[in-house]
This record gives C-alpha cells, structure tokens and sequence, in this order.
C-alpha cells in the first residue's frame, strides 16, 4: 500500500513555471517506479512523464520535452515535476502514480496507486 499526495498546482500565464511534487508513504518508495499523468476536461487521461526506481531512467511525451523534467528524492519520499514554459495546452488534472512494472508503462492501467490530483491551469 502507497499513499500519493500531490501539491504544487495553479493558476499561471502562458511560459510561466510551476513545480508540483507528490509526497509518497507507506510501501518503501524507492519499491516503484513513479509516472505523471495529466487530465483534461473531455480527453483521456495520458502519460506525460515516468523515471524508474533509482531515477536513473526517465521518459517523456513528445509534446512535454525540453520543458518538463521529473525528479525524484528517495531519501524525502517525494517525486518531482518541474515545468517551464507552460502552454495552455498542459492546462489539466495532474496525478502522480506508482507501478511496479519493471520498464515504465505508458498506459494508467499499469500503475498501481494513484495520487488526489493537483489543477494546473494555464492562462492564454
């Protein structure tokens, strides 16, 4: 069992940044690789970014390179998404998720526990 809190989110003007985190307890963290989703109203929930269990490895959706880097601090329990140069088209719910799959999947169906999610919205 993993309990995910996500914080972080706003209200910001388009190129401006924010830094969300989500703070893990329970299971050791360090037992998961840890995704970022995003939700928009009328669309599905996507992947936008994942980092593997010692954050030696990370992948990002195409539309978020450059822009985005995730983070993640073992020691603090607590994984990280920087973002620059928002769009109003990263305007979105943003959970963060746990999986214990051993590459990082893609798809939410594979994450195991999820976070409350954090509103990020950016102004056009």
């Amino acid at each position: 069992q993993v309990q995910l809190v996500e914080s972080g989110g706003g209200l910001v003007q388009t190129g401006g940044s924010l830094r969300l985190s989500c703070a893990a307890s329970g299971r050791t963290f360090t037992t998961y690789a840890m995704g970022w989703f995003r939700q928009a109203p009328g669309k599905e929930r996507e992947f936008v970014t994942g980092i593997s269990l010692s954050g030696g490895n990370t992948v990002y959706e195409d539309s978020v390179k450059g822009r985005f880097t995730i983070s993640r601090d073992n020691a603090k329990n607590t994984l990280y998404l920087q973002m620059n140069s928002l769009k109003p088209e990263d305007t979105a719910v943003y959970y963060c998720a746990a999986t214990t799959a051993r590459v990082i999947p893609h798809g939410p169906r594979w994450y195991d526990y999820w976070g409350q999610g954090t509103q990020v919205t950016v102004s056009s």
